[in-house]
């Protein structure tokens, strides 16, 4: 079977590891000479801890075991299983932490309440005031600036797969006489395979929309920055309260208790904010994140953000952070059901659209593109 991957982000590189595995002959096609999208500007997080149970869960667990067998077979991923810590300050949040614990899948996610001296004893890079921590065992990271590359020349060493950069495809066709599907690109060129897969991120105008008008995903631009090296381990992920308001796992009485007694602060409301902090390889920290829906987005990156997560990040390291290195803005495309973990469609005869994972992407990914691959009976 010959497989055609459209898109080079983390969701269209699983989807091409999965066919290649399978035994596939893979041609994966990207609009610029490399990914530089959503996939390369994010945490890098394996985030099981704060995912909707059932199929959601379901999914963030398995990707996260496929994430870890991956690791293994490609060191460049940089794989850590690190685990995340989320300190809580007071009686509203520990509130929040303790109900969290009673959910039936707790221990899947390997939920565990800590004292903020046993939290200092898993990491004890946080130095700064709270009262205790939610700690969750099957956390994980990889390195995204660098994750899709070392994928990459997995890839290429199986003698199943080709990658064209630099090109984009105008044009699907459906399958014909032959049963068989292409696509042509920007150049002219058609690519012919068995099944064609649409991995195209955040990019949902020109020929994703013209094949799915309606198509029910929008896009989520977000803000984040990475720190020179910290100068000292930070042994986990780490997150803070504010989290617990923006993932469903922490729905609970507890939640709304804390929602209505404690108002989050001002520049945090404003930009629809939680602090998440991952140590890279390098020392530096990735930190952030804001969320922006309405379009048309800002073309430019905003400062309240950053002075803000930079106050929450030090008052849990107990210490000025680094000097920041780099400041960004990221988009990707996320299902307007949030409670759908990604959307897949077939929008011609042997051409599938696979969009829409949200924040969920770099966790996600390989388990998306596997129930893809089982789908489709690769």
């Amino acid at each position: 079977m010959r497989v055609i991957v459209v898109g080079a982000g983390v969701v269209g590189t699983m989807h091409a590891w999965h066919a290649v595995e399978r035994g596939h002959e893979v041609v994966q096609i990207e609009r610029e000479t490399e990914a530089r999208g959503a996939s390369l500007r994010n945490f890098g997080q394996i985030w099981v801890s704060g995912r909707a149970g059932g199929e959601e869960l379901e999914t963030a667990l398995r990707a996260r075991e496929l994430w870890e067998g991956i690791g293994r077979r490609v060191p460049g991923l940089g794989f850590r299983a690190i685990g995340s810590l989320t300190p809580v300050r007071n009686d509203l949040e520990l509130a929040v932490a303790e109900a969290a614990l009673t959910r039936p899948d707790a221990s899947a996610r390997g939920y565990k309440l800590l004292t903020a001296g046993e939290a200092r004893t898993v990491n004890p890079a946080l130095r700064g005031e709270f009262e205790a921590a939610l700690w969750c065992e099957r956390d994980a990271a990889v390195e995204p600036r660098t994750a899709q590359l070392a994928l990459k020349q997995a890839l290429l060493a199986s003698g199943r797969y080709t990658f064209i950069g630099g090109r984009e495809v105008r044009e699907v066709v459906g399958a014909k006489g032959n049963g068989r599907s292409a696509v042509r690109d920007d150049h002219g060129d058609v690519h012919t395979g068995d099944a064609v897969v649409l991995c195209t991120g955040a990019w949902l105008g020109g020929l994703v929309k013209e094949l799915v008008p309606d198509l029910p995903v929008r896009r989520v631009r977000l803000q984040m920055m990475q720190t020179e090296p910290l100068g000292e381990a930070l042994t986990t992920s780490v997150a803070d309260a504010d989290s617990f308001r923006y993932y469903p796992a922490y729905a609970s009485e507890a939640l709304d208790a804390l929602n209505a007694g404690q108002a989050q602060e001002p520049a945090a409301a404003a930009h629809k904010m939680q602090l998440l902090m991952v140590q890279r390889r390098d020392g530096g920290l990735t930190i952030g994140d804001t969320h922006e829906y309405e379009h048309p987005f800002a073309f430019d990156v905003v400062e309240e953000p950053y002075e803000h997560v930079t106050r929450v990040a030090e008052g849990f390291l107990g210490r000025p952070l680094p000097k920041i290195r780099h400041r960004w803005a990221g988009v990707y495309a996320q299902c307007t059901d949030t409670s759908r973990v990604v959307h897949r469609q077939q929008v011609r005869d042997g051409v599938w659209l696979v969009t829409g994972p949200g924040g969920r992407g770099m966790t996600c990914s390989p388990a998306i593109a596997e129930q893809t691959a089982n789908e489709l009976d690769w």
